[in-house]
C-alpha cells in the first residue's frame, strides 16, 4: 500500500510539472516541436499503428467505442483522449484503464531530460517551450511503446493539421460532426475548420466520417483523395438501420462496410450515440480489413457492450435524478437536448450551467431552452470560467430572466437544484456546459454519495 501511495503522489507531481506549462486554452499551431521531443526519444508514436479521430462533438464517446471493440477483438490497446473530468491519467488508457501511476511515474522520469534538451532548444531558437499538451501527447506515446500496445487510438486535442498528436501518422482517419467552435483558433467556418481537422488525413489513409454538412464533406472528400486514400460516410457506406430506446440505453441495428449488425447493446443514450457506433464499427472494419471483414457478432456485442462514455448523459445521482453531460457547445447542446426528450421522462428540468469564455452561450441556452423549467447558472474551476453575473446576463437573454438563477459556488447551486428536483414529481437536474463543470460534479457526487444508476 505504502509503495502504491507513492506511486500515486509521484504521478500527483508529473501532472503539476505539466501544469507548470502553458495550458491547452492556448495550443501553439505547430508540429515542430513535438516532432523534435519524439525524435529523441525513439519514435515512440510508431511503435503501434494509430487510428486517429477528429471532429466537433463525439470524439471522445467514438474513440472509446472503438478502444472498446478492438480489445473486444483481443488487441491490447492504447486510447489517448482529453479532456479528463477527474484525474490526468484518465486520458491515457491501456486496455481501457488508465495508465498505473508507477508507469505514469517511470517514463516521465526517463523522458524528462529529453523534454528539457527540447524546451532549451526551443529557447535558444525564440520560441515558447514545449505546451502542457505537447509534453503530454510525448508522454501518452512514451507509455504506450512502454506497455507495449498493439494498437493506438488518439483522439485530437484541437483541430488537427498543427494538433501535437498529428505527429502520428494515423492508418485509419476518423471525423466525427464538424460544426462551429474553438473558432479563434480554427477558423470563422465550418468549412475552414474543416480544413484544419483534414491534416489528419495521411496517405493511403482509410477516411470514416459521420454525416456531416456539404462544405465539411467537400472538404474531407477532397483531402482524401489528394491523399490517394478511400473515403466512406455515415449514410453512404455505413449507416445507422435502427435505433430503439432499451433499458440502460438503446438497442441499435447497423450497416457496416462489410456486413450489417443487428440488435446491439448500446449503454449510452441518444440518437447522436447510436450514430457514433456506426462510425466507431465503420472505422475498426477499416483498420483491420480495409472495410472488407465483416466483424464477428460476439465482438461487437462485447465491445459496444461494455462501453463507457464518463460525462456524456451520465446519471450521478438517482433520488432526484441528477445527469451530467459535457456539452458545451450549440451542437452538443442540441444532442443533449434530442436524447433528453427520447429516453428520459423528465416533467420538469433544472439546468446547473457553467460555461467557459469564448463559447456560444446564447446558443447553447437556445438548444436547452425548450426543455428548461430553470437555469442555474454557476462557475467551472477554471480561470477561463464566465463570472456567474455575466453567464446569468446571458442567459437571460435567450432564455428570459424568470428562469434565471446564479449561484456562485457549484456545491450550492448542486444543492439548491436537488432541493427543487425533490419538491415535486418527474424532476431532475442535468449539469452541462463545460467539461470541466462535469468533472466538478461528479466528484461531489461521488463523495456525497448521491448513488449511481
Amino acid at each position: 500500500m505504502t509503495d502504491e501511495l507513492d506511486y500515486a503522489d509521484a504521478a500527483d507531481a508529473v501532472y503539476r510539472s505539466l501544469l507548470e506549462r502553458v495550458g491547452e486554452a492556448a495550443p501553439e499551431p505547430r508540429l515542430g516541436a513535438t516532432r523534435r521531443a519524439v525524435e529523441i526519444l525513439g519514435d515512440p508514436h510508431r511503435a503501434a499503428p494509430v487510428i486517429h479521430i477528429t471532429g466537433t462533438n463525439g470524439k471522445t464517446s467514438t474513440s472509446r467505442m472503438i478502444e472498446s471493440i478492438l480489445r473486444a477483438g483481443g488487441l491490447r490497446t492504447g486510447l489517448m483522449t482529453s479532456p479528463h473530468l477527474e484525474r490526468f491519467t484518465e486520458r491515457i488508457l491501456i486496455d481501457g484503464e488508465p495508465v498505473a501511476d508507477e508507469a505514469v511515474a517511470r517514463n516521465w522520469e526517463e523522458i524528462e531530460p529529453f523534454i528539457a534538451i527540447v524546451d532549451a532548444e526551443l529557447d535558444a531558437a525564440g520560441e515558447p517551450r514545449l505546451t502542457f499538451f505537447e509534453t503530454l501527447t510525448a508522454l501518452a506515446f512514451a507509455c504506450f511503446a512502454d506497455a507495449p500496445v498493439d494498437v493506438v487510438v488518439l483522439e485530437v486535442g484541437m483541430g488537427g493539421e498543427w494538433d501535437s498528436t498529428n505527429v502520428a501518422d494515423g492508418q485509419v482517419a476518423v471525423f466525427t460532426p464538424i460544426d462551429l467552435d474553438h473558432e479563434s483558433a480554427l477558423g470563422t467556418t465550418i468549412e475552414e475548420i474543416a480544413r484544419t481537422k483534414a491534416g489528419i488525413i495521411k496517405p493511403e489513409a482509410a477516411v470514416v466520417t459521420a454525416f456531416q454538412s456539404p462544405e465539411a464533406l467537400t472538404v474531407l472528400r477532397d483531402a482524401t483523395a489528394d491523399q490517394g486514400g478511400t473515403f466512406a460516410v455515415e449514410g453512404g457506406g455505413f449507416a445507422v438501420l435502427d435505433s430503439r430506446v432499451a433499458v440502460g440505453g438503446q438497442l441499435i441495428s447497423v450497416k457496416g462496410l462489410a456486413g450489417d449488425y443487428r440488435d446491439l447493446a448500446l449503454p449510452l443514450f441518444g440518437r447522436h450515440q447510436a450514430e457514433n457506433a456506426a462510425v466507431a464499427i465503420a472505422a475498426v472494419e477499416s483498420f483491420l480489413g480495409a472495410g472488407t471483414m465483416r466483424l464477428a457478432d460476439e465482438v461487437l456485442q462485447q465491445g459496444l457492450g461494455g462501453v463507457t462514455s464518463p460525462g456524456r448523459l451520465q446519471m450521478v445521482g438517482t433520488e432526484p435524478p441528477v445527469l451530467v453531460d459535457a456539452a458545451h457547445n450549440p451542437h452538443g447542446a442540441a444532442s443533449l437536448a434530442a436524447a433528453l426528450g427520447e429516453y428520459f421522462d423528465f416533467d420538469e428540468v433544472a439546468f446547473v450551467l457553467g460555461v467557459l469564455a469564448g463559447k456560444d452561450v446564447e446558443g447553447i441556452v437556445g438548444a436547452l431552452a425548450p426543455l428548461a423549467t430553470r437555469f442555474i447558472v454557476t462557475v467551472p474551476d477554471s480561470d477561463r470560467a464566465i463570472r456567474a453575473d455575466e453567464l446569468a446576463a446571458s442567459v437571460s437573454r435567450a432564455a428570459g430572466a424568470d428562469r434565471v438563477e446564479a449561484v456562485e459556488r457549484l456545491d450550492d447551486a448542486l444543492d439548491e437544484a436537488r432541493a427543487w428536483a425533490e419538491a415535486g414529481p418527474k424532476r431532475a437536474v442535468v449539469v452541462a456546459g463545460s467539461i470541466v463543470l462535469v468533472g466538478e460534479a461528479i466528484g461531489i457526487a461521488a463523495d456525497r454519495e448521491w448513488g449511481r444508476a
